[in-house]
């Protein structure tokens, strides 16, 4: 039997959810696999098929990923039924799984994060606010004003958020490597790795900070990070013009 809950104006309905090693140079150090997610871990699925898409899934679905602290696990799927009642969200804590309907906006996604973990843990209206600091900071740094989007990236730090934070020291990595803070773009970006270890684009921006203080290996070696956890970037063009700075780089510093 079904049941439904309202959830902030969000309902759900409790049913069955189907929820290569990259190249080393030998002098490298020894690899560590990527470490497992955390336990206590809750899954978070948002339908992206057609129906819900037009109502908004993929965009339900990035602000979810950039909501959510390390533990939920964001994702797309295919259809959870209950077409037109979108968009979907299944999402499962601890073995038990629910379907969520009309997740249509950040705010009512922000409202189904805290339903699932809490108060204590989730915020709903700071974690909103830092959102908005954060995209509003990206949109800056896009425009070239770095200094604008530093200041609104240390804004968020005030709001006592938990989610996404990762995503914040990314923006800041990125934001200070732009403006020649080097030491403050790598510690970052690091912090960024503590919270999410499975985080692309953090040990990338470890790369970027590293290749640019001259540490050419340490360079190559979180490159290489960023690659055994998606082998499928190496053929990114991102990645190859890091690729390719980097053998620069190396030529440059083999003959001075």
């Amino acid at each position: 039997m079904a049941v439904a809950v309202a959830v902030a104006g969000v309902t759900t309905t409790n049913r069955s959810c189907c929820l290569a090693s990259a190249h080393r140079r030998t002098l490298h150090r020894h690899r560590h696999p990527a470490p497992p997610r955390a336990s206590g871990a809750v899954e978070v699925r948002v339908c992206t098929n057609r129906t819900c898409a037009r109502q908004g899934g993929r965009e339900v679905l990035a602000a979810l990923a950039g909501l959510t602290p390390p533990r939920v696990d964001v994702d797309s799927c295919g259809c959870l039924g209950r077409c037109g009642a979108g968009p979907n969200v299944a999402a499962s804590v601890g073995g038990s799984i629910a379907v969520f309907g009309h997740v249509g906006t950040a705010a009512r996604g922000a409202q189904l994060l805290e339903h699932l973990l809490g108060a204590a843990e989730f915020n709903a209206a700071a974690e909103l606010a830092a959102l908005a600091a954060r995209e509003k900071a990206e949109a800056a740094l896009e425009k070239g004003s770095a200094a604008e989007a530093e200041v609104l990236l240390n804004e968020v730090f005030g709001l006592n958020a938990c989610g996404g934070m990762h995503l914040v020291y990314r923006s800041r990595s990125k934001t200070r490597l732009a403006i020649g803070d080097i030491s403050g773009a790598l510690e970052d970006a690091e912090e960024a790795i503590r919270i999410s270890p499975r985080f692309i684009q953090a040990h990338l921006l470890r790369g970027d900070a590293l290749l640019a203080k001259g540490e050419y290996c340490a360079a190559e070696d979180a490159y290489a990070d960023a690659l055994d956890l998606d082998p499928s970037i190496r053929r990114s063009k991102s990645f190859k013009a890091r690729m390719e700075r980097l053998r620069e780089k190396l030529v440059s510093a083999t003959n001075p």
